[in-house]
């Protein structure tokens, strides 16, 4: 099997005009922001409150079937908005030019188990910057799958899809573990490194905060209801944890979007930069209500590329993003969110199993690059 790589008939030179031309994009967005951007989240906050509010209020009386089918759906809902559209893009930063305290990237704390210091870290500092590199990119297959043929198959690498499922329901555990790097911070000395031992008692506490507010504050407020609303709330849980893990997973691991090596981005330009993110992601495409639902990462590609940008400015932005794919003959790789998921969960099937033949590695070019 021939890999081909499908960013090889650009020239240096192109691929540091696409960054200017990017570059030019962002610029545009920046001078443009204003009130209608800042009334845009104040309102997708005010509504996602006021609905968890009310969902929680529904649940006092969960022990009837109706209160508590409606009660789980919108605060399954509510805890939806807060992790995608508020709080993962509060703390990209996106709203800090607000200048709100409230809304901002250094004092939000979200509904989720992983502090928001150490998530920022891990995905903000690591992720987005490493982009699908084998080896340095913890979203990529989350350090427990295999997620390129090049990548050498092991008999574990058999539970992978089983792994996946168990990642998709406890979502949140999962990106708290791997903000703590556990795979390599289990070894007993590093389990006594201060710093290592500080940042896990932090995820502790936030662990123990959430399962205090869901599992006994709330339910207990219920009375009668209290196993039902116990219930519910480990439901919506499990909703909201199932759906990111999903919209993520179409983000990065559908067929089509490209891995790179480690010794691939030695030396890598403001340009080289953007094209990783343009190659290593991938869209959802679908109605206004959906991208919404997915905290706009729907568009997947243009976050990467601005990941500070409003999220509410990603749908306009993706109209000139994907002109240029055209411009340079790129593929811009999305599709409905069934399809982009089915993409997603075949390849973690196909990888599970090993190599039908060994697989020829096509040049490296972004190593030919930068030796230009």
């Amino acid at each position: 099997m021939t890999a081909i790589d499908p960013t090889a008939h650009l020239t240096a030179e192109q691929i540091e005009e696409l960054g200017r031309e990017l570059d030019a994009i962002r610029d545009e967005v920046i001078a443009g922001r204003g009130e209608k951007d800042a009334a845009y989240i104040r309102k997708v906050i005010s509504a996602q409150r006021k609905l968890e509010l009310v969902s929680r209020g529904v649940l006092l009386f969960s022990i009837f079937p109706p209160a508590w089918l409606l009660g789980t759906a919108g605060l399954s809902v509510a805890k939806i908005m807060d992790n995608m559209e508020i709080g993962h893009n509060i703390l990209h930063g996106q709203w800090d030019w607000m200048r709100d305290p409230k809304i901002h990237s250094t004092t939000w704390e979200w509904d989720h188990v992983s502090p928001s210091d150490q998530w920022k870290h891990s995905h903000n500092e690591l992720h987005h910057t490493y982009t699908n590199v084998i080896g340095k990119d913890n979203d990529l297959g989350y350090g427990i799958m295999r997620v390129d043929e090049d990548q050498k198959w092991h008999p574990f690498h058999l539970g992978q899809p089983l792994w996946n499922f168990l990642n998709a329901c406890f979502f949140e555990y999962g990106i708290a573990a791997y903000d703590l790097e556990l795979g390599k911070n289990l070894g007993k000395s590093r389990r006594k490194n201060p710093e290592f031992r500080a940042r896990a008692k932090a995820v502790g506490r936030k662990i123990r905060k959430q399962v205090l507010k869901d599992y006994v504050i709330h339910p207990l407020l219920s009375g009668p209801s209290f196993l039902t609303t116990l219930g519910a709330t480990f439901t919506a849980n499990l909703v909201r944890n199932i759906w990111s893990h999903s919209v993520i997973m179409c983000g990065h691991f559908p067929e089509g979007v490209q891995v790179f090596e480690r010794e691939s981005i030695q030396g890598e330009t403001r340009g080289q930069w953007y094209l990783r993110q343009m190659m290593g992601s991938a869209n959802i495409s679908g109605s206004k209500a959906m991208h919404f639902m997915t905290g706009n990462l729907s568009h997947q590609i243009e976050h990467h590329l601005f990941p500070d940008l409003p999220s509410n400015r990603y749908a306009e932005v993706a109209v000139k993003v994907r002109a240029l794919f055209e411009k340079y003959e790129l593929e811009y790789v999305t599709g409905p969110l069934p399809k982009q998921v089915f993409s997603a969960w075949h390849k973690v099937f196909r990888l599970s199993l090993p190599n039908k033949q060994p697989k020829v590695k096509a040049p490296d070019r972004e190593k030919e690059l930068v030796a230009a």
